[in-house]
């Protein structure tokens, strides 16, 4: 059999990847042996397979993440690579325009360091009420992760956008304001963040007014006041995510009606899982090619349907803060965040992360 396989060695003169690469590519389960010395662990690869570890190889050196890998791997369609691979090209070029925007700060910065660059936004009270609402619950409670225990003002050229994540789910809401000052994002505290959204209920009419710089935070109602300090630690980069899961076209799209979705949800079956000791419900959804969806179980046969496994609590709360009595729900396979959309309102949305069935 040996010589019709080749070894790891030899499969990685061929590819251009390394033994260890190889080994971490199989633990991944992206490129697994065709066979493994059941003495010896020693793994063998067919000819066949030259070709697909040049591909990984190629995507590794271009900077591809683990998960693009997978799926580039996974589908047989060449077309379907392609998609991928431009999704990639955009990510790669976005991650350059991003650094050049920030080294332009880095640079105005070292120019002007007796200056601190302020940014002011005024916007409706209740638009901003809103925006804290459909991210709260998404606020992350890591001791170990800090930065995640906030809520990211992140301000453009003309609109305010709120990010929270607690790495298994991602929610964002955004709300048109008129700014002037540079662009910034500042990572609020949720305690902060929660001051924040009574000041807003507490008032009766009016516009809020908010001034940020890299310090921290001033939110104003009438003559009331809220200040708190910006966390000093890097917020995770989620642009890149989003560019691109939510401008690629899902596979498929069901619109729901949220209160009979409630109602499936709370007798439908669910699967048991447990993550760092602390057991959870996952829900399996199924949406048929014509944006039918289904409640099922991880068991349940369904053809063509695509599934994907999502925690049950957290879909329940992207539920809950989306506020609409319709929302949208996107799917595009086992492996890819499910998106919840508003159908009016394309700033604000949530994705949640799956889970392997």
């Amino acid at each position: 059999m040996e010589r019709e396989l080749l070894s790891i060695g030899e499969l990685a003169r061929a590819s251009g990847l390394t033994v260890s690469a190889l080994r971490f590519y199989d633990r991944g389960r992206v490129l697994t042996p065709a066979w493994v010395d059941a003495h010896t662990g020693y793994r063998w690869y067919t000819v066949d397979q030259v070709r697909t570890a040049r591909l990984v190889a190629g995507l590794r050196r271009v900077g591809m993440p683990l998960a693009g890998i997978t799926a580039a791997v996974a589908v047989a369609e060449p077309a379907m690579v392609h998609g991928l691979l431009d999704a990639h090209l955009r990510r790669l070029e976005d991650g350059l325009a991003d650094a050049r925007r920030e080294l332009s700060r880095i640079r105005a910065l070292l120019d002007h360091e007796e200056t601190v660059m302020t940014t002011r936004l005024t916007l409706p009270r209740t638009a901003l009420a809103a925006a804290f609402d459909a991210v709260r619950f998404a606020v992350g409670d890591d001791p170990q992760l800090p930065q995640l225990a906030t809520v990211l003002l992140d301000v453009g050229p003309d609109t305010l956008t709120l990010v929270a994540t607690d790495r298994f789910r991602l929610a964002v809401a955004g709300a048109s304001a008129a700014i002037t000052g540079p662009p910034v994002r500042v990572p609020v505290p949720v305690d902060v963040a929660d001051r924040v959204r009574e000041l807003l209920a507490a008032a009766d009419t009016g516009e809020a007014s908010l001034t940020l710089d890299a310090e921290g935070i001033t939110v104003g109602v009438g003559d009331q006041r809220i200040t708190g300090r910006a966390v000093d630690a890097d917020y995770p980069d989620h642009r890149r995510l989003l560019r691109d899961r939510v401008a690629a076209a899902p596979a498929r799209r069901a619109t729901v009606d949220v209160p009979a979705l409630r109602a499936t949800l709370g007798g439908a079956p669910t699967v048991l899982r447990e993550h760092d000791g602390i057991r959870y419900e996952v829900t399996v959804l199924s949406v048929d090619d014509r944006g039918g969806l289904r409640v099922v179980g991880d068991d349940a046969p369904t053809g063509d349907d695509l599934r994907i496994g999502v925690n049950r609590e957290f879909l329940l709360d992207a539920l809950d803060a989306a506020a609409r009595g319709q929302l949208v729900l996107e799917l595009d396979g086992p492996i890819t965040p499910l998106v919840v959309r508003r159908p009016d309102d394309e700033l604000t949305y949530s994705l949640l992360m799956p889970i392997r069935l």
